[in-house]
């Protein structure tokens, strides 16, 4: 079973629980809002980072990502965008299997046509009453499944 870790909406902080969620993760992907570029080097520690700009990602290092990332892990194709609502593809035609996103805070897991929408809700600073978590794909025996982790229920990092 590969994992691959879901992350959006940092904003600027990387909790210890978020980083002992990802742990073991093959790969991570970042749907935006990320903050400054030191968030996905400490990612990067964890495993290789596939992120993409949110709308409140600014400067030069922001500025080097792109808007969406179409990446093939394997026979799993993924796409990354910020706000879904800007998706101007038709997944299922194009071959994605799973779409990941952000923007809204709100995490999800949904079915539509054969593609799996993931969002993992805000690992950043809590948003009104949203939960703060981060999502894992698990990918094995010709299926992939994601759930979320809810970060405040996750365990601690050690020091």
């Amino acid at each position: 079973m590969t994992r691959i870790g879901l992350i959006s909406d940092t904003h600027g902080l990387l909790r210890p629980e978020t980083l002992a969620a990802l742990q073991g993760c093959s790969h991570i992907v970042h749907g935006g809002d990320i903050g400054h570029a030191g968030i996905l080097e400490q990612l990067a520690r964890l495993a290789p980072v596939t992120a993409v700009r949110g709308n409140n990602d600014h400067g030069p290092w922001a500025e080097a990502l792109p808007e969406t990332a179409r990446l093939a892990l394997g026979a799993l194709v993924l796409l990354a965008i910020h706000d879904l609502a800007e998706l101007s593809i038709d997944p299922a035609a194009e071959g994605i299997a799973v779409v990941v996103s952000g923007h809204s805070h709100k995490p999800l897991v949904q079915e539509r046509d054969g593609v799996l929408y993931v969002n993992p809700g805000s690992a950043g600073p809590r948003r009104f009453k949203l939960p703060v978590s981060v999502a894992v794909l698990e990918v094995g025996g010709g299926s992939v499944a994601a759930r979320i982790v809810d970060l405040m229920g996750a365990p601690k990092a050690a020091p």
